[in-house]
């Protein structure tokens, strides 16, 4: 643990602006001489104390309650004070700013600060403390920034699972069947002319494939998860005046892009999430790709470009009313084949005919497994365009729910997996090499540990909890 932790923390936990309620927070060892000061009298562990807040010379700054955690009964594991009072900004700031001057203030028995070194805490450094002090893993602290992050109801419901130690458990679960097969071979290790017959009496082959088999599934939950967190990213592009801007109006059920029957309206992207089945969709605008010598027209072609170089999914947008004519297909086809190789080869580009309301019926051109028919006007399509980019994306519904993933978490997951597949080989050759497949179940159950913070290194928490915000 880093000197820094050591210190008393104190920070607004609620969120910048008015509110009915805002909240200080101070964590630390030991606040009772703070609290007396602040409270006028000590408080009754876990009880709500209504009471006024005064400054130093005992004006009130505002009546509100007061709540007292005694570690390690607490969020942080610490002691923690809480002070609800109302949610003015200015209000909470003179609060804030009380805790801070009476904390250095000297204590009159002792003549020392009444809590030395209490700071401003960091953003995300009270659910650090948590982990820190064992009150949650790393799992559960990442899903806590996951929660307030949610951005719809399927990703909250996720996160919460993760919180409440679901995602936590599964990975436990595979780390104590490790633990057993491990045990096992060290165990015919020391008895090296019985171990071949050991280890087939013990099944290690079976064990191994059901620890591998379960891994399976936990990656299935954890990508599902990482797509409600992250969502897809897709980019709609095609000419100028096939109807763009009106599909995303159209996606969207708002009227967010300018639509005029002139080429080159819209010159910069738009961008707009939406969600369908709980998964966020950021869906991406972009300027009619064509040769022009308009330079502002130029630059957002340019940038239409970029977008499509990043995008999970492409939907490239084709105007049926103009399908016959052999300029339009020819530059169709020109601009197909700048098309990023990743795109095409992951099958992630899906051909979009629009204005089908215009031209009835079944066309030969619109058809194949990566094509559509929809009309951005009347809606039709649009049903079928959603489930195919959830598809896109590769999502399911999963029978035992999904935990909220981040790409860590996707990354440890494929690693264990390459180091089961690796101790598979080990063992199924004709001698097998028993102290390498050893050494690979270690390295197995030390990735899968990494997931929950078992042996992390402070750069990585410093990155994870820096994105939380202040007074979390």
């Amino acid at each position: 643990m880093l000197p820094r932790h050591h210190d008393p923390i104190v920070a607004i936990a609620t969120a910048p602006g008015r509110a009915a309620v805002g909240i200080v927070r101070v964590s630390g060892r030991d606040l009772r001489a703070l609290i007396e000061v602040l409270c006028g009298r000590p408080l009754a562990p876990r009880h709500a104390t209504y009471l006024p807040f005064r400054d130093a010379a005992g004006a009130e700054i505002d009546h509100g309650l007061a709540l007292y955690f005694p570690a390690p009964h607490s969020y942080t594991g610490e002691d923690v004070l809480e002070l609800q009072a109302h949610g003015g900004p200015v209000v909470l700031q003179l609060l804030l700013a009380r805790c801070l001057e009476a904390a250095a203030e000297p204590n009159l028995a002792t003549g020392q600060p009444r809590l030395p070194a209490l700071r401003l805490a960091t953003p995300g450094e009270f659910t650090e403390r948590a982990f820190l002090n064992g009150k949650l893993d790393l799992a559960q602290a990442e899903a806590v920034s996951d929660l307030i992050d949610a951005s719809t109801e399927a990703a909250a419901r996720s996160a919460t699972r993760s919180l409440s130690g679901g995602f936590s458990a599964q990975i436990k679960a595979l780390e104590e069947q490790l633990v057993r097969l491990r045990m096992l071979v060290e165990a015919t290790l020391d008895f090296p002319e019985e171990d071949i017959d050991f280890l087939q009496q013990a099944d290690a082959r079976g064990q191994l494939e059901a620890i591998a088999s379960r891994l399976r599934v936990v990656q299935d939950q954890t990508r599902q998860g990482a797509l409600l967190r992250e969502g897809i990213t897709v980019v709609i592009a095609g000419q100028p005046n096939v109807g763009k801007s009106s599909l995303l109006n159209a996606l969207a059920g708002a009227e967010l892009a300018i639509v005029t029957p002139i080429a080159g309206t819209t010159r910069d992207k738009v961008t707009q999430t939406i969600q369908i089945e709980g998964v966020p969709v950021h869906v991406i605008d972009t300027a009619g790709l064509r040769e022009t010598d308009d330079a502002v027209e130029r630059i957002g072609i340019e940038r239409s470009w970029g977008e499509i170089e990043g995008a999970d999914a492409l939907l490239f947008l084709h105007d049926l009313t103009r399908i016959e004519d052999a300029t339009h297909q020819a530059e169709n086809a020109s601009i197909r084949a700048r098309f990023p190789q990743a795109l095409i080869d992951g099958q992630r580009v899906l051909d979009v005919h629009n204005k089908a309301d215009s031209v009835p019926g079944p066309h030969g051109h619109t058809a194949g497994a990566n094509s559509l028919r929809v009309s951005a006007k009347t809606g039709e399509g649009l049903g079928d365009l959603r489930r195919r980019l959830l598809e896109l994306a590769g999502w399911h519904e999963h029978p035992e729910g999904v935990y909220t993933a981040r790409a860590r978490h996707v990354q440890a997951l494929r690693l264990t997996g390459e180091h089961l597949d690796e101790a598979r080989r080990r063992l199924d050759q004709t001698n097998p090499q028993l102290d390498l497949f050893a050494e690979e179940l270690r390295l197995a159950q030390g990735t899968l540990g990494d997931i929950v913070g078992q042996s992390t290194p402070d750069e990585l928490l410093g990155e994870i909890f820096s994105r939380f915000c202040i007074g979390k």
